[in-house]
């Protein structure tokens, strides 16, 4: 069993979500009513996010980030030609029942014409499943970063996936002359998704990729682990490791781990340093996207920036660009007609291109928890 959060960093987080007046969170067994009330020249677009306590950290941070997009948007800009846009917010366990749920509460919403920023992978991925025929909704910038085949035409995706993710973490690693590196699954499922994945990645790059089996995952480390998962299954690995006295260890995971949250749980042992990579721009990047994401935080939230809070705005703003250049009514065809044409759209310098249907950004970047309990990048 993983350990929760601390209960200090919930209420916190906790307190800043419910501080966004703006926007609407409910459970789907309270979407209905609200959807009903909705006035008829009303804009909706909805977020399903995953609460579970693997994935809270960075759902949490994402919803944040999409929120002050969505309550600037609203205050500052007007809304989508001059109509408001209601953020919807339907928060889920992450189990299949209340995914199926929170996406037919949407579905039946007349006013929501898209998903947008729904977080995190699992669930993501579960949403995609169940979009099928031509009155799907629009499922766009999810936390999707798994390989996805999208027969339905339905999914939009705007982050560099696993894949590039990690071909990015293990060039940086061949660059330096490592040769071999361990791997730590956070559990048995991530190891049968993404073993072949990070072991045909690591080949491509020259560099053997050893999965760690349970009884050397409490031995001394490698010099390099690769991390696949999640922030508390990261944090109980690494709180665990001890080192020789003048050992270091770098543990490089994906952007599932959030540093931040790291660093406030502690009890990172002396001499181990953790990467994370991040498929959005440094936080402390002068790209204008960037730049708009700390000033309307530090104007609407006292919250620090994170690459998972700076991708949850990037989703609203993306969406919000979509929203913006449909032909005519903006409605559910309307706005999956104009994401299927798959048109390159910068949102404040970063960068939304497609090459066969397939995502073509992979720009990709990384930041470090040192030894010392700073986070650098």
């Amino acid at each position: 069993m993983h350990p929760p959060l601390s209960c200090s960093l919930r209420l916190q987080r906790r307190a800043l979500l419910k501080a966004a007046g703006a926007a609407c969170a409910i459970g789907a067994a309270a979407y209905a009513p609200v959807a009903r009330a909705q006035e008829q020249r009303a804009l909706a677009v909805t977020q399903i996010v995953d609460l579970s306590p693997q994935n809270q950290d960075v759902s949490r941070d994402f919803l944040i980030g999409s929120r002050a997009a969505w309550t600037d948007l609203n205050a500052r800009g007007g809304g989508i030609r001059g109509r408001s846009v209601q953020h919807v917010v339907v928060e889920t366990d992450g189990s299949a029942a209340a995914v199926r749920t929170a996406w037919k509460a949407a579905y039946d919403n007349a006013a929501c014409v898209a998903l947008s920023g729904c977080v995190g992978d699992s669930t993501a991925a579960a949403i995609a499943t169940l979009q099928t025929g031509e009155a799907a909704l629009a499922h766009l910038a999810p936390w999707l970063l798994r390989q996805w085949k999208d027969d339905s035409d339905t999914v939009f995706p705007i982050f560099p996936n696993y894949r590039a993710q990690m071909t990015h973490a293990i060039r940086s690693l061949a660059v330096m002359g490592v040769q071999q590196a361990g791997a730590v699954y956070a559990n048995a499922t991530l190891q049968q998704q993404l073993q072949g994945l990070v072991t045909e990645v690591g080949k491509a790059m020259g560099l053997r990729i050893q999965p760690l089996s349970p009884q050397e995952q409490r031995g001394i480390p490698p010099a390099i682990v690769l991390f696949i998962g999640g922030t508390p299954e990261l944090h109980e690995y690494v709180r665990h490791l001890t080192l020789p006295q003048g050992r270091q260890c770098y543990v490089v995971a994906l952007a599932d781990a959030n540093l931040q949250v790291l660093a406030q749980l502690g009890g990172i042992p002396r001499g181990i340093s953790v990467i994370a990579t991040q498929p959005v721009p440094l936080v402390s990047h002068g790209m204008s996207i960037v730049r708009n994401y700390r000033e309307v935080m530090a104007k609407l939230y006292d919250e620090p920036p994170s690459p998972q809070g700076l991708a949850g705005f990037i989703a609203a703003r993306y969406t919000a660009e979509v929203l913006q250049s449909v032909t005519g009514p903006v409605t559910r065809a309307s706005v999956l007609a104009a994401l299927r044409k798959r048109v390159e759209i910068q949102v404040g310098g970063y960068l939304v291109a497609y090459e066969d249907r397939r995502l073509a950004n992979t720009h990709v970047t990384q930041s470090m928890l040192t030894a010392d309990g700073r986070i650098v990048g």
